[in-house]
């Protein structure tokens, strides 16, 4: 149990640490005029070979026939990035672990889903993202060393999703929904067992959802890291010189860029939500530096899986791309101001139930996938209505959740607009 309850404690961290990436990103973007403008002009022609029909041309049709979607996909995108914005800007956290399941749930393959939702993250990456004061601690040789990783890792793990892809479309799907319903899963039902607890001990719940520091952390080191930083494999790489000097080894922090690189071109969440917890827990790197490299390698990984390993492939959607980045925009930034209105204990809870969500939807799949496998041999009414239950269960959380938010918003924007 000792080592479940770590590992929960680590992708929380890494969830957190991606959700305040995505808000900062985001707000970058929103506060910029010259930055709106350009994805309005981008925009515009995207809008229009779509609403003609004609958007294989921009991707999508030559990599799973038929995969020709009509307005009422661009428009379930739109809800998509709203509501992964709202979970995002709210809870301050897993906002980004359900767009692919979400995508996947309304009928989009899902090599294509990934291949979009990496590539959704590059585009908010290179216009949201401000270097400036913050690449100054970065270690360039340590940042070397992970990207260098990071680049191999995309191309592993895009081998493997096309792999499956070309070998069978239906292996594929199988294999990205089986990746997000043990994640799902495993994040879920630790999230609920929390909530639970946290009920129990008192009934008032808190402040707003953004009650961790998605880049604080402890100031000492872990053992693990402490143990790691003792193996001598040359090179040793030397960093955080003004914390007294850290060594570790390249081939520690090179394996675990290929770690966020094959996470990045699998799941479609640009690997950058492993990064922090990565450097901070494991490596024993600071926060400051870790901030520095985590901004170039979401950059770097983000860009290299969904260009080099979807997009030339004809595996990026980029209508669906760029309705979840305008409305993900304007979710991230409701969200973000209704925690000022809103108990953070039930914050909590639709995290939980948002992340069972996506882990019900996700594995309710998986009987009619390995079924047309033929790996499993269940009755095909019964699987295709476990698919439908699982379909609506997700729906509903999520379009319960985007409503709660919506309307806790609308109710108190006189209140909000005094606070600001």
């Amino acid at each position: 149990m000792g080592f479940l309850r770590k590992t929960y404690d680590f992708f929380m961290a890494a969830s957190i640490a991606h959700a305040k990436w995505d808000y900062e990103v985001s707000m970058n973007i929103i506060r910029n005029r010259k930055k709106l403008l350009i994805i309005f002009i981008l925009l515009l022609p995207i809008l229009a070979i779509s609403w003609i029909n004609a958007a294989d041309i921009i991707g999508g049709k030559t990599a799973y026939a038929p995969a020709h979607y009509s307005n009422l996909i661009f428009a379930v995108s739109i809800a998509v990035g709203l509501a992964a914005g709202l979970i995002t800007g709210c809870i301050g956290a897993g906002g980004g672990f359900i767009i692919t399941p979400a995508l996947m749930a309304a009928g989009v393959k899902g090599i294509l889903a990934v291949g979009t939702d990496v590539f959704h993250i590059f585009a908010k990456a290179i216009m949201g993202t401000t270097v400036h004061k913050k690449l100054g601690n970065v270690s360039v040789k340590l940042a070397i060393a992970f990207l260098i990783g990071s680049g191999g890792g995309t191309f592993i793990g895009g081998a493997i999703n096309k792999g499956l892809y070309n070998k069978d479309p239906l292996l594929s799907e199988a294999f990205i929904s089986t990746v997000y319903a043990t994640l799902l899963g495993f994040l879920g039902f630790y999230a609920l067992a929390d909530f639970i607890k946290s009920t129990r001990k008192s009934s008032g719940g808190g402040g707003g959802g953004h009650g961790h520091d998605a880049h604080g952390g402890p100031s000492g080191m872990t053992n693990l890291a402490i143990s790691l930083q003792k193996i001598n494999i040359p090179p040793m790489i030397t960093f955080d010189e003004d914390f007294g000097g850290r060594r570790i080894s390249w081939l520690f922090v090179a394996i675990g860029g290929v770690i966020v690189g094959m996470l990045a071109a699998i799941m479609g969440v640009g690997g950058g939500f492993v990064t922090f917890p990565m450097f901070v827990y494991i490596f024993g790197v600071s926060t400051a530096t870790t901030v520095g490299t985590d901004i170039l390698q979401i950059i770097f990984t983000a860009g290299l899986a969904s260009i080099a390993q979807y997009a030339i492939y004809g595996y990026v959607f980029y209508t669906l791309a760029m309705g979840m980045l305008i409305s993900s925009l304007i979710g991230i930034q409701v969200g973000a101001l209704t925690t000022k209105v809103v108990k953070g204990i039930h914050i909590r809870g639709f995290y939980a139930m948002s992340i069972i969500a996506g882990f019900v939807n996700r594995a309710s799949t998986l009987p009619k996938k390995l079924t047309e496998l033929e790996y499993i041999n269940m009755n095909k009414s019964l699987i295709n209505n476990i698919e439908f239950a699982g379909n609506i269960v997700f729906w509903i959380v999520v379009g319960f959740f985007g409503f709660w938010v919506l309307s806790k918003f609308f109710v108190n924007i006189g209140k909000l607009r005094e606070e600001g």
